[in-house]
């Protein structure tokens, strides 16, 4: 199974990489997001440490089964060889209705094929009202004419 663009990754292909992590997020299907990363990827996600496409699974069920109306937007920061560091902001609900923002960086590293093999997420959140909300599409990926994270100043 393989998932390109390759490495050693460019501009434009460390761009098409974040944008497709980005658009798989946003569909929210564990089983599919999971297939992006190796068999045995090694994720630290905030103080969870998690290893392979099962637990990878599990994670992504009940984060999205607790973060409801997410949407996300990702960011390239900086690209070189096999690794990618991207910066990100997403909007989610709980089951009280109560809004948050959460804003992060994560470090990738890719296998030959392009599946990622490491994930270091550093994140932090916080309430906000609904109507500071900045992410607004419907559900599932972001339209290519909304704003990213620097037109927010996020």
């Amino acid at each position: 199974m393989s998932r390109p663009p390759f490495p050693p990754f460019d501009e434009a292909s460390a761009m098409q990489k974040v944008r497709a992590a980005e658009d798989g997020w946003n569909g929210r299907d564990p089983a599919k997001v999971a297939l992006a990363y190796t068999e045995d990827s090694v994720w630290r996600n905030r103080a969870e440490f998690i290893r392979g496409r099962g637990e990878i699974v599990a994670f992504l069920t009940r984060k999205w089964n607790r973060e409801l109306d997410y949407r996300l937007i990702k960011e390239l920061w900086a690209f070189g060889g096999d690794r990618i560091a991207v910066r990100f902001a997403y909007e989610f609900h709980d089951d009280s209705g109560s809004w948050f923002r959460a804003y992060g960086n994560e470090n990738w590293e890719f296998d030959a094929d392009g599946l990622m093999r490491r994930r270091l997420a550093s994140i932090n959140e916080h309430p906000i009202a609904e109507a500071e909300r900045r992410f607004r599409w419907p559900l599932g990926r972001r339209p290519d004419d909304h704003p990213g994270l620097s037109h927010f100043g996020f």
